[in-house]
């Protein structure tokens, strides 16, 4: 049903809100957008927000958001609203379709670093060294993919153009044409073995939190890297950690933490077989998250049923 009257609208993020909010588009008179960067600046609005459009939004706040009807995140990602009790009747929509490009970019482009050597030319180069070395190829290779959703079926189409073997895991072992074989999560240890490169692309949940672990790094073979472009939690870190000391894999390139930023003394700056990078594998642009919004804003205005919708657990 169409909600009666003007709805108000709060769009928070810590760096871009004021980005966010002059490409909200909406029908004269039909919303009231509020516009905050801290939880100081939200509390204001909080109770009398009906719609939510948000990054990094302070969930300790949702209790006393009693007309809340509807969050729309400014990423792929929800774990932020997977951790705290969800209020009832309220819809969580995700910005489902822009990442997946910048993410297959990122992915291939650092495989990509590690075939054709170019931290060894690179380092050569600075040494104003002349120092052949064959590059390596991807096609024939094999990528494990864990978790394809959206994302995954985009960075599986781009890998099938080196003419590499695409390979998933996910919950029901469902077969996807970008996959060449899909694994169940009971068949974690025989898909790791298979595989030269692991992406991790899933959504942090109770149950992939944690899942790559001592047991599961020994299942990967020792020439193998490791991409996490998903969340950081899905490592124990510890384990990866004395992984990449002891060779048990050839290397990781990791984007997401379990802390974020990480901390300057953390171990894992020094490893010369990791790559570092600030959580950029999939950046939001206000332009492209823009139009997902603006079109769902558009259907609960009419009483429509809303794009991108995650189920999530409830409370309270």
């Amino acid at each position: 049903m169409p909600p009666r009257g003007p709805v108000s609208v709060l769009v928070y993020h810590p760096d871009e809100a004021q980005a966010y909010a002059r490409l909200v588009r909406a029908p004269r008179g039909r919303i009231r957008l509020r516009v905050a960067s801290t939880p100081e600046g939200a509390l204001p609005y909080v109770e009398e927000m009906d719609i939510l459009y948000s990054w990094g939004f302070p969930t300790g706040l949702l209790p006393r958001a009693h007309r809340l009807r509807w969050v729309q995140v400014m990423g792929a990602g929800v774990n932020g609203f997977l951790d705290t009790p969800f209020p009832p009747r309220v819809a969580l929509t995700r910005a489902a379709g822009v990442f997946g490009p910048w993410m297959a970019e990122y992915t291939l482009g650092w495989l990509l670093w590690s075939t054709q050597r170019m931290e060894t030319f690179r380092a050569a180069q600075r040494l104003h060294q002349w120092e052949p070395a064959n590059p390596l190829l991807l096609r024939g290779r094999t990528l494990g993919l864990v978790g394809l959703g959206s994302i995954g079926r985009v960075i599986a189409r781009a890998a099938r153009g080196f003419s590499m073997q695409v390979i998933g895991l996910t919950r029901t072992g469902r077969s996807v044409a970008e996959a060449d074989r899909v694994y169940r999560r009971a068949a974690f240890h025989e898909f790791l073995a298979a595989c030269d490169y692991v992406v991790l692309v899933a959504p942090l949940t109770p149950e992939t939190r944690g899942m790559l672990g001592e047991t599961e790094l020994h299942a990967m073979r020792a020439d193998a890297w490791l991409v996490n472009i998903g969340r950081g939690a899905l490592v124990q870190e510890d384990a990866l950690l004395r992984a990449l000391q002891e060779r048990w894999i050839a290397g990781a390139i990791l984007d997401v933490f379990a802390e974020e930023p990480l901390p300057p003394e953390h171990p894992f700056w020094g490893m010369a077989n990791l790559v570092v990078t600030p959580h950029i594998s999939g950046p939001s642009d206000p332009g492209e998250i823009a139009p997902i919004f603006n079109e769902n804003l558009r259907r609960f205005l009419a009483g429509k049923a809303l794009k991108g919708r995650v189920d999530v657990p409830r409370g309270y």
